[in-house]
């Protein structure tokens, strides 16, 4: 009887374990939105940063942009996300680029992790998700509306240049810098 019993429930958790992989999946589709290729035209934004001002893609235009995405203020792999690109800033600069953050916390939220963590650069309040959406960015979590860690590099042209996909908080910005240098030697 006891291995009839253990056999019925080895099928069980089974039958449960293949719906939760497909449960997963199917979520990880839904989730799914489409990045910007390299060479494309970056999608356009016209959205407020943590200050009550309007950012717009436009308004970078003629220099480098590094636009990155990350899923919320004051955790633990955001906020050292944004405290490195804060450290490297001066050499990102340098290049003649800027660094625009983009999560979909509000403006009121990005501005206490700004001044919290003294960052020099713009924090775009996206809380639609419309800005994450159109670079593929978006993802729920639970149903909630999180941006995915990715980040862009635009040229002065206003095309991607360099897509990093779920990248790691710590390491990015130097990433970065390295492509920025040679993406620079070739033009």
């Amino acid at each position: 009887m006891n291995l009839k019993w253990a056999e019925g429930a080895m099928k069980v958790m089974t039958v449960l374990f293949m719906l939760l992989i497909l449960v997963l999946w199917v979520m990880r589709s839904a989730n799914a939105s489409e990045l910007p290729s390299v060479g494309q035209k970056a999608p356009e934004f016209s959205i407020m940063d943590q200050n009550g001002t309007l950012q717009k893609l436009s308004d970078y235009q003629g220099k480098w942009l590094v636009l990155y995405f990350y899923p919320k203020d004051e955790t633990p792999g955001c906020t050292t996300e944004a405290c490195a690109y804060r450290d490297d800033i001066h050499k990102i600069q340098t290049l003649g680029a800027a660094v625009v953050g983009v999560s979909i916390d509000d403006a009121s939220s990005h501005a206490e992790f700004a001044d919290k963590h003294h960052l020099p650069f713009p924090l775009l309040a996206d809380k639609e998700g419309t800005v994450s959406k159109s670079y593929g960015s978006e993802r729920t979590l639970l149903g909630y509306k999180l941006a995915r860690r990715n980040t862009f590099i635009i040229d002065p042209a206003g095309r991607i240049a360099k897509v990093y996909v779920d990248v790691d908080a710590g390491e990015n910005p130097q990433e970065v810098i390295a492509e920025l240098r040679r993406l620079q030697s070739m033009h």
